[in-house]
């Protein structure tokens, strides 16, 4: 029997087809993020190795004062978590569309192209492949959210390349004043579109025609 069969894409009759782990390319790339600190971190390791050998402790003390800095700071603390968050969502979201049907016949999934911190939780810029759509994404946005251990998920699709969407994954109130920490602001507001009727904005009362 087929998973998740009330947003169930394919015939009753026709088993989930089975999403692959993708080319080594497609691997590589969802895997960016922890590749990139695991080389930055041997990089440390290795080089904090070679100046204890050699009888330099400078560079153990500038690695520390560095390290010490988000620690000591609200600031450093709160960037660590939301973009601690940012990379467990982007796991999850792959996640999700392995196990259900929001990857191809062929078992690609989508690609989350970027992921950024907000003041409510993440946004994720998507690009769908072909047979999959952004009404796909908000059949499942129950799922999504689920599996992100989110409180609700919001999805927007562009208004003119329809094969890329926002993945808007909430957790909690926005707080008077907060400020983001991400680079959410450079994805635009107008070139979205929300796919749920109460998430759209008032027209802009300067383009509309006024009476006489």
């Amino acid at each position: 029997m087929a998973r998740n069969p009330r947003n169930q894409r394919y015939p009753a009759s026709e088993d989930l087809p089975a999403a692959r782990g993708g080319s080594p390319v497609a691997r590589l790339w969802r895997a960016r993020t922890e590749l990139l600190l695991l080389g930055g971190l041997t990089l440390i390791v290795m080089g904090l190795l070679g100046a204890a050998h050699a009888g330099h402790w400078v560079p153990f003390v500038l690695t520390a004062g560095a390290a010490s800095v988000p620690a000591a700071t609200r600031f450093g603390r709160n960037w660590v978590v939301a973009h601690f968050w940012c990379v467990v969502s982007r796991r999850r979201l792959q996640r999700t569309c392995l196990e259900t049907t929001l990857h191809t016949r062929a078992g690609r999934i989508p690609l989350v192209l970027w992921i950024t911190p907000t003041t409510t939780g993440e946004k994720a810029l998507v690009m769908v492949r072909a047979g999959i759509s952004a009404e796909a994404f908000e059949a499942y946005a129950e799922e999504i959210a689920a599996a992100c251990w989110a409180r609700a998920v919001r999805v927007h699709r562009h208004r003119t390349r329809a094969q890329f969407l926002i993945v808007e994954i909430v957790r909690r109130d926005e707080a008077p004043g907060a400020t983001s920490p991400g680079l959410d602001r450079l994805y635009g507001r107008r070139s979205w579109i929300p796919l749920r009727s109460e998430l759209e904005e008032p027209p802009d009362l300067a383009t509309l025609p006024q009476a006489a």
